[in-house]
């Protein structure tokens, strides 16, 4: 089966394309993967140029793999510049690589799109033979779901590749003082004590969804955003228009915490919401204040979750800031197709080492989390 490659979504009509999507979660749906191809925040001079993969049954989108041709590594949160580096040094070309990925967002989820299983497995196998064609060194699927875990486990000459991440599960707590009780005495009391630091800085909280913000509300967001990589002398990944057009599209699932010193906004967390679950995605600040981090981008989303009886609150990457506050680790899973046997035997290999890690590592982390006793 050829497959159909596309650089721009638009081309994709978003009904057959979102009727391939499973399960609410937000990030492969056509208007937020739309979005960041046509506000510029991707494209040829970032390194990440859209290369959407479909199988067409009759003139029907039967499935797909939404993915991009990358020059680099960066805003993977997969880390693989190891192996380019030791290709560099072997003479062997790692780049351009295929991605399938949610840009800029280390979140699982639908990566493989299809109507049934049989039809993700057709695409699947005519990949291999992709990458030989278009002079790819390799295809990597990062962050995925059980379903294409599923399909992938199959397929010869796929290596997977764990992580570890830490997401906050709401145990049907009535409250945020509920979920206070369930925890030990210590993190009990620290929690409580951060919340009572920010507020003892006059810090107050407005929720907005999308449709809610104005563009000065916006302009605001992208300030607080971009502060968080100009304080690291990095450029942001995406461009102020990106969420004046995702409000556009899909304003129903946004949700933007402004934190607010007498009436002035200080602070900001964006979010996402799909399913029964909670995405936390961007946060920045203009000013300075203390704990002001961690109860605009944790508690706030608890006390959130809790009141719209979401299940689950994904907060991004990175974790023992957010072990401590009861955020449980979670095994992620991506998967890589490398070309070049050398390169495939040797990576296999630091897989293997690295697993062990990881689930070590899990385990350890659940072993240390703050929750009572039973």
């Amino acid at each position: 089966m050829p497959l159909q490659s596309l650089t721009s979504l638009s081309a994709v009509d978003p009904q057959q394309w979102d009727g391939l999507l499973s399960d609410g979660q937000p990030f492969v749906r056509h208007a937020f993967l739309s979005t960041l191809e046509d506000s510029g925040s991707l494209g040829p001079r970032s390194g990440w140029q859209a290369e959407h993969l479909l199988h067409v049954q009759g003139g029907r989108l039967i499935a797909a793999l939404p993915s991009y041709r990358k020059w680099h590594s960066y805003g993977e949160y997969v880390f693989d510049h190891g192996w380019a580096d030791a290709c560099a040094r072997a003479g062997i070309e790692y780049y351009p690589k295929l991605l399938s990925a949610v840009p800029f967002s280390p979140v699982s989820g639908a990566r493989l799109l299809a109507a049934s299983l049989e039809d993700g497995l057709e695409l699947l196998q005519s990949l291999p033979g992709y990458l030989e064609i278009e002079g790819l060194s390799s295809a990597h699927i990062n962050f995925t779901d059980a379903f294409t875990d599923a399909a992938l486990a199959g397929q010869d000459g796929w290596l997977q590749r764990l992580g570890c991440q830490f997401h906050w599960q709401n145990r049907g707590y009535r409250d945020f003082q509920d979920f206070l009780d369930s925890l030990s005495s210590r993190k009990r009391k620290q929690m409580r004590k951060e919340r009572e630091q920010v507020a003892g800085q006059g810090i107050e909280f407005e929720w907005l969804e999308g449709r809610q913000l104005s563009e000065a509300q916006w302009d605001f967001v992208y300030a607080c955003y971009a502060n968080t990589y100009a304080v690291r002398r990095q450029s942001p990944y995406l461009t102020r228009a990106f969420f004046s057009l995702l409000a556009e599209r899909m304003p129903e699932a946004i949700r933007v915490v402004l934190a607010k010193q007498n009436a002035r906004p200080v602070a900001m967390a964006f979010s996402l919401i799909g399913g029964d679950s909670f995405y936390g995605r961007y946060w920045g600040c203009l000013a300075e204040f203390d704990r002001l981090h961690f109860e605009t981008c944790f508690y706030q989303g608890m006390d959130y979750a809790i009141a719209q009886g979401m299940q689950r609150f994904d907060a991004g990457a990175q974790g023992e800031h957010k072990l401590i506050r009861g955020f449980e680790p979670v095994i992620t899973r991506s998967w890589h197709y490398l070309r070049h046997p050398g390169l495939k035997a040797a990576v296999k290999d630091f897989l293997q080492q690295e697993r062990v890690g990881v689930l070590a590592y899990a385990a350890e982390a659940r072993a240390a989390l703050p929750y009572r006793q039973a």
